[in-house]
């Protein structure tokens, strides 16, 4: 991470905190409430990756169909501006969100800063700790739904170090890229690169609940800056703070294009499917050719459109 953009970020989270419980007393203001049992949820995410992580996350914790019962860090060592540390960028980054929300009392621990070296070595760490010990409070034939939006080397560690857990575990995993006319596969795609090993593991594994939103059908949503400047710019809290990371993003990060007009919204599109089913096709499909074959579904299609007024509803827009 540019040594400004830390610096930036560290004074930003506690300077706006404090101005943060004014603007969410309009959260949900679809008056979407009448909904049966909530989802619990863990997210599991590489926050500091990218723009649309954030925006991800502060979507998801105003959305009244979830019970979110953590916040997990991610690795991301393959971008190219990744520190050494890519998972502590996101711990911290995390740790920032859940403050400007008033929700720091959500679990958020850490997950594993390496990929796993193969699928029958687990890389534990706090983050797979909570996915089991969460896993295992599910009663009755409920499921623990557990939402990767970077590598999946947290939920497939928890996996391996507690097989017990498979079936109370719903995984809902964003990436891979799928041509649902050819009906081939790539795993050319940033989430899976950054640990192959714990998503073949998702994969191969039998009777494991499976959800994928591939980089296919996710990266149809993209989000205007003009539209993200008029809703959240100058509204304090966590809104000033997803301005300024889109800002300083390209600035520090991609000075080639330092007023980035346009963001693909991919972590933004997975949780809007969880949260608005309604708002998506899904399609059941047989896995990769090189891994064990059984069924998974994808989300073949969204309405982009739809996705987007729902997001800035969320905030009473």
């Amino acid at each position: 991470m540019n040594p400004y953009r830390r610096k930036f970020l560290n004074k930003f989270s506690w300077t706006c905190a404090a101005s943060i419980l004014g603007p969410f007393n309009i959260f949900n203001a679809s008056g979407e409430k009448n909904y049966k049992q909530p989802i619990s949820l863990i997210i599991d995410a590489d926050t500091a990756n990218e723009v649309d992580d954030a925006f991800a996350i502060v979507r998801a914790l105003v959305e009244p169909k979830f019970d979110i019962r953590g916040l997990c860090s991610a690795q991301w060592h393959t971008q190219a501006n990744a520190p050494n540390d890519s998972v502590g960028r996101s711990q911290h980054m995390n740790k920032d969100l859940l403050t400007l929300m008033g929700k720091s009392a959500i679990p958020h621990p850490m997950g594993s800063n390496t990929p796993m070296v193969s699928q029958l070595r687990a890389q534990p760490s706090p983050a797979a700790s909570l996915i089991i010990n969460e896993a295992h409070k599910m009663t009755n034939g409920e499921k623990l739904t557990v939402l990767t939006l970077g590598p999946a080397t947290n939920t497939a560690s928890a996996i391996l170090l507690d097989p017990s857990i498979i079936p109370k575990l719903k995984c809902c995993y964003l990436g891979l890229w799928y041509n649902v006319k050819d009906q081939t596969w790539s795993k050319r795609e940033f989430n899976t690169d950054n640990d192959p090993n714990a998503l073949n593991l998702l994969l191969n594994t039998q009777n494991l609940e499976l959800e994928i939103m591939t980089a296919t059908t996710s990266k149809t949503l993209v989000f205007e800056k003009e539209q993200v400047n008029k809703y959240f710019k100058g509204k304090g809290g966590v809104f000033d703070y997803l301005i300024s990371l889109w800002d300083n993003y390209d600035r520090f990060w991609q000075e080639k294009d330092p007023e980035k007009k346009y963001w693909t919204m991919w972590d933004v599109a997975a949780i809007e499917a969880l949260a608005k089913p309604n708002l998506c096709q899904k399609k059941k499909v047989i896995t990769p050719h090189d891994n064990l074959k059984r069924d998974v579904f994808i989300y073949s299609k969204i309405d982009e459109e739809a996705m987007k007024a729902d997001f800035w509803a969320s905030f009473g827009n």
